[in-house]
């Protein structure tokens, strides 16, 4: 059952976000600060346009609301100075609706930030969340996670570690790579303090994000064994025209939207990815120092994504953070709900990768992000992933929040069930 938790302003440091001074931006949320309804009960958005935090007026503006029912409504406005846009509209069906507002300049074109995005406000409101579920997992679900952790085990853990000078006097860090099964190692970079005793720290594992990358050295901490990996096995530290040839090379194909490779579990890309996460846990836990009873696995989009799976393969992980989680109900396309822009088609191949499956075998502390706005990792799939969750959890959503985006002093409403 959703809980209701708290609403709060989510803090500064982690958004990241600033409105600079001259430059357009949007103010908006639903009528509602806890944004979750009843079907059919009217959803009232009010959305302001502002220049240095003050209402504009006479700026043209150019709305959509789309939602998971399959609706989809368009109209127009102009900026008031003294009213907000009010955009009402409701929805039948358990999921979310969608509003997006962009302002446009008097060449009828979008006006655009210093980063050359369009201006625009994009927020949702959830309608029976408790009721979202996901698409039919495969039959043989478990067993074809049995075969995987079976093929890794017939690779020796063997791993090759390169010190790397850190700043940190006081952490070692190494360049590491780890035989894995599948095409590429695990690769990355692993710190812990000078001197620290066998047994005595808890262990940490962090997954990236899209991009082909090196792993970050500068992830240490002082109190806790810390592995970061980067997401396709590569070298790490090299320089910028290294990852881009692997892009436009290698790897063209690596964000798994090769649909031939896609039919077949063990040949979609994401197999190799979650072979090493599962072997990342392995080395970090034979790890002379690790405590043998704390690991934490984190990591937003794509790295959220890794993290949900790596909780739900391995029993041995203690607390999962998956910040605005990528792929997860790849499934629900066939249930209606909306794809999301920047994903793999759905195929019965890549159900056995999707975390809305894998959180029903979590049973560790998870902690979620979504952006309300967020059609990259759409809120309804981390919903899913939620719901299906038995372990203590909670899930964060943000109004006005896409996948790369937050709004200056975001309002955000948290459920759990603890």
């Amino acid at each position: 059952m959703l809980k209701r938790l708290r609403i709060t302003t989510l803090a500064a440091a982690l958004c990241g976000a600033t409105t600079l001074a001259g430059e357009l931006s949007f103010t908006g949320a639903a009528d509602k600060p806890l944004a979750i309804y009843k079907p059919g009960e009217k959803i009232v958005f009010s959305v302001r346009l502002l220049d240095d935090s003050k209402p504009v007026a006479g700026k043209k503006l150019k709305w959509v609301r789309r939602g998971d029912d399959k609706l989809i409504n368009k109209g127009e406005a102009v900026s008031s100075a003294t009213q907000p846009l009010n955009i009402e509209t409701s929805s039948d069906k358990p999921g979310f609706v969608h509003i997006a507002v962009t302002v446009f300049n008097d060449d009828g074109k979008p006006a655009q930030d210093a980063k050359n995005q369009d201006v625009r406000f994009d927020g949702g409101a959830g309608v029976e969340l408790g009721k979202l579920e996901g698409y039919p997992e495969p039959k043989d679900f478990d067993a074809f996670w049995v075969k995987q952790k079976n093929k890794l085990a017939k690779v020796p853990l063997k791993a090759s570690l390169t010190e790397f000078a850190s700043k940190n006097q006081k952490v070692l860090v190494f360049d590491v790579k780890v035989d894995c099964a599948g095409k590429k190692p695990v690769s990355g970079y692993f710190s812990k303090p000078k001197g620290a005793a066998v047994k005595s720290l808890p262990a940490q594992v962090n997954f990236m994000g899209a991009g082909v990358m090196s792993a970050s050295p500068e992830m240490q901490a002082t109190n806790k064994l810390v592995f970061n990996i980067n997401a396709h096995g590569i070298e790490n530290g090299k320089d910028a025209e290294y990852y881009k040839k692997l892009q436009e090379g290698e790897l063209k194909d690596c964000y798994a939207f090769n649909k031939e490779a896609n039919s077949n579990p063990e040949t979609a890309y994401f197999n190799g990815m979650m072979l090493r996460v599962l072997r990342s846990l392995e080395f970090i836990k034979a790890q002379p120092e690790w405590d043998g009873r704390n690991v934490v696995v984190s990591g937003g989009s794509q790295g959220g994504f890794q993290a949900l799976v790596a909780a739900g393969l391995d029993a041995d992980v203690t607390k999962c953070f998956a910040y605005k989680p990528w792929c997860c109900d790849l499934g629900g396309v066939n249930l209606g709900r909306i794809r999301g822009d920047w994903r793999p088609d759905y195929t019965d191949a890549l159900a056995y990768y999707d975390p809305v499956n894998h959180a029903k075998r979590i049973k560790c502390e998870t902690v979620l992000l979504s952006g309300l706005g967020d059609y990259v990792c759409p809120p309804s799939g981390i919903t899913v992933v939620y719901n299906n969750i038995k372990a203590p959890k909670q899930i964060e959503y943000t109004q006005g929040a896409t996948h790369g985006y937050y709004p200056p002093n975001p309002k955000s409403f948290t459920l759990s069930n603890k």
